[in-house]
């Protein structure tokens, strides 16, 4: 009994330091330093409606705007609860036939050229909200044409949203499709 009760109170102490107060403390300085990034770096459009986030890809299947990665989560895709790839590897006929779906939907879509792999192959976490400058450029004429813009004015929409590595040597130039939609949205 005599060990009982420091364990107990120990038990109680470090409850609640560590499972109240120093997620508090944490919680206040990220809300405090970083506040959009604590607040899920949530997107606005125009009317000051949150649409998205930038950190986890949105469906976009009209051919006005542009296409983001394939997801691979399950259930339905950009499912936050269900994120993650689809563990198929390059020889399954499934994941083999799914790339060639979307090849085919691309070609039909009047994408001419080599296809960026990520327009057709899902991230490992199957959100992936960016695409490669590559794979925006490529889908420049077809949103031109159905929005009745010039192919020049969506460039320029592009270019404005392409994000380059962070810090000049971390990842690769990317373009946040969510925020390229709602540009092209604002400029229509």
């Amino acid at each position: 009994m005599r060990e009982l009760r420091p364990a107990l109170f120990l038990f109680i102490l470090f409850t609640v330091i560590c499972g109240g107060i120093y997620p508090a403390i944490v919680t206040g300085i990220a809300y405090a330093v970083f506040p959009n990034q604590a607040k899920g770096s949530l997107i606005v459009d125009k009317n000051h409606r949150e649409v998205g986030s930038a950190l986890i890809g949105q469906p976009f299947s009209d051919s006005k705007y542009f296409w983001p990665r394939p997801s691979a989560a399950t259930d339905f895709g950009y499912n936050p609860m269900g994120s993650g790839g689809s563990n198929s590897g390059p020889t399954n006929p499934d994941y083999l036939k799914t790339v060639a779906d979307r090849v085919k939907a691309l070609r039909d879509s009047g994408v001419l050229g080599p296809i960026p792999a990520d327009l057709v192959q899902a991230s490992a976490s199957g959100l992936d909200p960016d695409i490669t400058p590559a794979a925006a450029r490529l889908q420049i004429p077809r949103v031109a044409k159905a929005r009745g813009m010039a192919v020049a004015e969506v460039s320029r929409v592009v270019n404005e949203h392409l994000k380059e590595r962070q810090f000049g040597f971390l990842g690769e130039p990317r373009v946040n499709v969510l925020e390229l939609n709602l540009a092209l949205d604002a400029a229509k």
